[in-house]
């Protein structure tokens, strides 16, 4: 695939059908994904029936609108992807004195890691983002501040929220936490998560 072009004309036919089918997959309305995208709803239309040719920008903002890549909505097969991802394979990222081991494969709409959340890390810092997210603590404690509401998670709990939630995670005893953790990258392509 060449990135420096849009789709040709002979192959809207196929991008059409792919757009319209990716948004619903989404469940979300033309109206909804075109206001994400930044698009009029009578464009993203004629996008979605082929009348008019999207644009490579068009087609990397709804692509991650809809959770996927731009290969996808080329139609496009990805290479087959390791279901299995071996311990050790992959050297940890840190940012922000948090410590991420990527257990889940790259480049899915979904990411999972193992993240070790040292005492006094990130305490304070409130996120708010499109997605949702799964946490399970495998150690330690968690304090988990969802909105208004301060919860602290022991190991073996677990926690699901829309991510739309203005959250904050903070290690709550001295050792630091360890947590499996799940989110959805709607809008972005980092590894690391927003959490």
């Amino acid at each position: 695939m060449t990135t420096s072009a849009a789709p040709t004309g002979e192959g809207l036919h196929h991008v059409a059908p792919r757009l319209r089918d990716l948004r619903r997959r989404r469940g979300l309305t033309l109206e909804a994904a075109a206001q994400r995208a930044g698009l009029s709803p009578a464009h993203l239309s004629r996008l979605e029936t082929g009348n008019r040719q999207p644009s490579l920008p068009m087609l990397l903002a709804l692509a991650r609108i809809y959770g996927t890549t731009v290969a996808e909505v080329l139609g496009e097969l990805p290479p087959e992807r390791e279901p299995v991802i071996r311990a050790g394979r992959r050297e940890p990222a840190t940012a922000d004195g948090w410590t991420y081991h990527q257990v889940g494969a790259p480049g899915r709409a979904m990411q999972a890691l193992r993240v070790v959340v040292p005492y006094g890390a990130q305490g304070d810092l409130v996120r708010v983002h499109p997605g949702e997210e799964w946490l399970y603590v495998v150690g330690g404690r968690l304090r988990l501040a969802l909105g208004d509401a301060v919860h602290e998670l022991a190991p073996g709990d677990s926690a699901h929220f829309d991510s739309l939630t203005p959250h904050r995670i903070a290690a709550a005893s001295p050792e630091g936490a360890e947590l499996l953790f799940v989110h959805t990258l709607l809008q972005s392509p980092d590894l690391l998560p927003h959490a």
